[in-house]
């Protein structure tokens, strides 16, 4: 594995591996994998799912253990970006105040009401793919999630979207990554996409639409964040990593048009 490689799993997940390396170059390129490193983590959750089927776990508390696995791969770091986000936001301060607000160890009530509805929301959608009682949608719709979680990650850190603080993650990874390279890694994870839930989920293009949808909903974020802070930071990364992932996964899971009308005298 490659200095690349070791930061991206060190930074986004619990695997035990260490970078030797943390300069700026280095971490623009473990940004490029980060959805690598999505994968394998959705992988995981996946293989939960199929455990829990062979075992006659029902689909929701299937679901929930999946949810489970991504949190514990990841030491809850993405979630609790995301509600430190949600309360730097719901601040309504300057962009000092609500950057002091993110750095505090507590979570106030946007935080945690932001957190509950992702999470209610990815473990519906994963007893969703856990009650089709199907293998290749088991373990290849979370991984196709999760790895859009993280491309937008490496469209965060892309040319033109700033840090917020000259300190932490944010300022090591922002702005190191051109739109040449970002565009690449997209059709990339947009193609894998397309072959996952072509083989096990409901159609080719259910993968690429999922990555798409994953992309817009963190861009807006994201957008919005260096409008409210001045730029991103470790926080802001995470929190687009699980309102991507959470999109990408409901899209997914979404039912062909079924509605019908029914009279009775």
């Amino acid at each position: 594995m490659g200095e690349w490689g070791r930061l991206a799993f060190s930074l986004l997940s619990v695997a035990p591996v260490r970078a030797r390396r943390m300069d700026r170059d280095t971490a623009g390129g473990a940004m490029l994998l980060a959805p690598l490193v999505g994968a394998s983590i959705g992988l995981t959750a996946g293989l939960v799912l199929l455990i829990a089927l062979i075992v006659g776990i029902p689909a929701l508390v299937a679901g929930a253990l999946g949810v489970g696995m991504l949190a514990l791969v990841t030491r809850g770091l993405h979630l609790d970006g995301l509600a430190d986000t949600a309360d730097g936001l719901g601040s309504y301060g300057d962009p000092d105040r609500a950057l002091a607000i993110m750095k505090a160890p507590d979570i106030g009530p946007f935080g945690v009401i932001t957190m509950i509805l992702v999470a209610v929301t990815q473990v519906g959608c994963l007893a969703v793919v856990a009650g089709t009682h199907a293998v290749l949608p088991a373990l290849l719709l979370p991984a196709v999630g999760a790895a859009t979680g993280r491309l937008a990650v490496t469209w965060a850190c892309r040319v033109g979207v700033p840090a917020a603080r000259p300190s932490g993650l944010g300022a090591l990874v922002a702005e190191t990554l051109t739109p040449v390279t970002v565009g690449l890694t997209t059709l990339v994870v947009v193609a894998l996409a397309a072959v996952a839930t072509g083989v096990g989920g409901p159609t080719v293009w259910r993968g690429p639409l999922a990555v798409a949808a994953g992309l817009v909903v963190a861009w807006a974020l994201v957008r919005h964040c260096v409008r409210r802070f001045g730029g991103i930071t470790g926080d802001v990364l995470g929190a687009a990593c699980e309102v991507s992932t959470t999109a990408a996964l409901v899209v997914l899971v979404i039912q062909p048009w079924s509605l019908s009308l029914t009279l009775t005298r």
